[in-house]
């Protein structure tokens, strides 16, 4: 690697702590840019000014169209993706990625395009797998890819991803990592880098138990949770990927924890509807009785049902449900891993 090199660091749930070591760990003549998307949604972020307590080198959100230098950290701001384009770092209020904005990919991806070989990629601790296929995209271009060893993160699905999918070159423990990135920068790790790339074979599912012979027509396609619009299945490397034309993308596993949440969500919409319907009607059963209405008994039997359905569907929402993408994580904790805490 040549001075020329820049570091991009994604990181999730743990992510605080980690980022700290490194940024305490950085030596004042640290001869690269540092760019970093920490998981925070919208929300306030003081991570720049713990870096900068942590560390020598000064860390601050990045400004739209600011200028990259070496020995400075560059924090992606809340809601907003950081990309590297024309030698400037932009900021973009685009479609969520992967449930995140900031989201780890899209910076990977710009880094990847635009400095190729010189680009070292880093994913350290966090749930799911966002980063991964940016990572892979760095590794692709002959950049470095690195990622946490998973038993040495507070949560380890994200470098447990990346260690996955990706042919990482390095998977350190945390405390390692601040000599490895001095190493790779200055050139001196003398390590040499293959790049393979697994390739991936969906498995054939079986089709689900058929109920009373009654059948529903397989859809054309899946939609969006985001935004309904229809999602298009992607192969990168090891890795299914989905996306909306409206640019909304997930991995597998995001799309399926998200897809369940907008399923509870309409499904407990119903039971309210179902709850209030039972209302209204009690309240005009009420109202024909007062007035001497024959109608008073349809009414009453209209609630009945309502809140009757109502009670039914609550339960169904409620029983257990069978999620795939958590799966990996039960025969982890069964082969003598923790479970891993939301």
């Amino acid at each position: 690697m040549a001075s020329s090199s820049i570091i991009v660091i994604g990181a999730s749930a743990g992510g605080v702590g980690a980022l700290r070591f490194l940024a305490a760990a950085l030596p004042d003549t640290f001869p690269a840019p540092v760019l970093v998307v920490l998981h925070i949604g919208a929300h306030r972020s003081e991570l720049p000014k713990l870096l900068n307590a942590a560390g020598p080198l000064l860390a601050n959100h990045t400004e739209d169209g600011e200028t990259i230098h070496p020995g400075r950290i560059y924090v992606a701001p809340p809601d907003r993706h950081m990309i590297v384009a024309d030698g400037r770092l932009r900021l973009l209020r685009g479609p969520k990625e992967n449930c995140a904005r900031p989201a780890i990919d899209p910076l990977f991806r710009s880094v990847a395009e635009h400095y190729g070989a010189d680009a070292v990629g880093v994913i350290l601790t966090g749930n799911l797998n966002d980063g991964t296929l940016g990572l892979l995209e760095i590794k692709r271009r002959g950049g470095i890819a690195i990622a946490q060893a998973p038993d040495d993160a507070a949560y380890p699905d994200m470098p447990k991803s990346a260690a996955a999918h990706v042919a990482l070159d390095y998977c350190p423990p945390l405390a390692e990592m601040p000599k490895l990135l001095i190493e790779l920068v200055n050139g001196k790790d003398g390590k040499d880098r293959a790049m393979p790339i697994s390739s991936f074979q969906p498995a054939s599912g079986q089709s689900p138990e058929l109920t009373e012979a009654r059948t529903f027509a397989r859809p054309l396609t899946v939609t969006c949770p985001e935004c309904g619009g229809a999602l298009k299945k992607f192969e990168v490397g090891s890795i299914i990927k989905f996306g909306c034309h409206i640019g909304h993308s997930y991995t597998a596993e995001v799309m399926a924890g998200a897809q369940f949440e907008e399923m509870e969500k309409v499904m407990r919409a119903a039971v309210r509807f179902l709850n209030e319907r039972a209302e209204f009607c009690l309240q005009m059963a009420d109202h024909t009785q007062l007035a001497e209405h024959a109608p008073s008994a349809d009414w009453l039997a209209a609630s009945r049902q309502a809140l009757d359905r109502a009670y039914k569907l609550r339960d169904l929402v409620e029983q257990d449900w069978l999620t795939p993408e958590s799966i990996g994580r039960v025969a982890s904790a069964s082969n003598g891993s923790a479970p891993l805490a939301e």
